[in-house]
């Protein structure tokens, strides 16, 4: 759609030079996070019937801590210390933070991701460990899935966002590589390195910081996945069903009422729902 002459390596030099994609401020960086997610906020009632009462804000990634971090990251918020849920976003090496990928991660960190389900697992009349519980095939499946549904919803408004999600769609296939290439079949760092390198369009800086997080945390980048296919394919099998009958809502409320599980029990509890809601038709 760009009509880009050249292979995907020059592309990919392209959007890792050209300063129209980065941000000449730490307070860009941060409006435009704060605008996407604002925008997506005024979205929300469509989509999820039930939302959270704790808010969201947005903020720099913490000075001492921001060097080697991620570009963006949620920090819950607390009903018993009345504190927002944050959507930190690290505002250093902004030559390393394009922002084309920004709608992608403020989907996925902001709302509808995780604050939209770590805050209503805290609203939840369950024992503490429970509202607290994180899986990570749950939490980081549906945070993937709301980059999906930002597709559904018109949230990446030019070919450059849509890029940067699929950017993101790249990472996370290279996940499932460098993951078992490192610890089940012996990859080096640098192995792992150069594949990202040669296989996505992320910063330099960005896929140092994530192959040594998949080193110190193995399988986590595969839970990802794991997580989003099996809540996609629940969705494909309930509009299916249902037919005219599903409604996206009541889906993504059926989808986070429980808190944290394992995706075998939400498959059970889609299921139940499904087959309740055809009973009530009398089908």
């Amino acid at each position: 759609s760009l009509d880009y002459k050249g292979d995907f390596k020059s592309f990919c030099k392209f959007l890792r030079t050209d300063p129209q994609f980065y941000a000449k401020s730490a307070k860009e960086i941060l409006h435009y996070a704060a605008w996407i997610t604002k925008e997506m906020e005024g979205k929300l009632p469509q989509y999820i019937g039930t939302l959270p009462i704790m808010p969201l804000t947005v903020k720099p990634v913490p000075a001492a801590i921001a060097e080697n971090y991620t570009t963006g990251r949620y920090s819950s918020g607390s009903y018993e210390d009345l504190r927002a849920g944050e959507y930190w976003v690290n505002t250093t090496k902004l030559e390393s933070r394009p922002l084309y990928v920004l709608p992608s991660l403020s989907l996925h960190e902001g709302v509808p991701g995780h604050h939209t389900q770590i805050m209503l697992a805290a609203e939840l009349d369950l024992p503490k460990f429970r509202k607290n519980q994180y899986l990570s095939a749950f939490g980081e499946g549906w945070a993937l899935y709301c980059e999906y549904l930002g597709k559904e919803i018109g949230m990446y408004h030019t070919p450059y966002e849509d890029f940067g999600r699929l950017v993101y769609e790249m990472w996370r296939a290279c996940r499932l590589v460098v993951d078992p290439g490192m610890h089940y079949m012996g990859w080096s760092r640098d192995k792992a390195f150069q594949f990202m390198k040669d296989n996505t369009a992320l910063s330099i800086h960005e896929i140092g910081t994530e192959i040594n997080r998949y080193i110190g945390w193995p399988g986590q980048a595969v839970s990802y996945k794991l997580g989003e296919l099996k809540i996609r394919s629940l969705r494909e099998m309930a509009e299916k069903r249902l037919s005219n009958q599903f409604q996206i809502r009541d889906f993504h409320d059926k989808i986070l009422e429980n808190g944290s599980i394992p995706m075998q029990s939400l498959e059970a509890v889609v299921e139940d729902w499904v087959a309740e809601v055809l009973k009530k038709s009398g089908k």
